[in-house]
């Protein structure tokens, strides 16, 4: 069984920014996602935005910032917010 498409370009996406997370120079960051979404540019506002959301601390805030001026990524940084103080789903109690 494959993942659907969009799926795989989300995970992606998020690999893309967890790999740079403490970039201390966005640009290139910001330049291999967009090349990475091509004309997707709605899923990767969605990733951007959700990931800012979730991940944004001290440490990785450049990249959160940069992640935000993303056409559209701002609607979706509350979700990551949200999601950030769910419990984890996994096999460890």
């Amino acid at each position: 069984m494959t993942l659907h498409p969009e799926v795989m370009l989300d995970v992606h996406l998020s690999a893309t920014c967890s790999r740079n997370r403490f970039t201390a120079d966005p640009g290139p960051v910001i330049d291999q996602l967009r090349q990475i979404a091509g004309d997707r540019l709605d899923i990767l506002a969605m990733v951007a935005g959700t990931w800012a959301g979730y991940y944004r601390d001290t440490y990785s805030a450049v990249l959160c910032d940069a992640l935000l001026e993303i056409p559209g990524a701002r609607k979706w940084e509350a979700s990551g917010r949200a999601q950030r103080g769910k419990k984890v789903h996994g096999t460890q109690t």
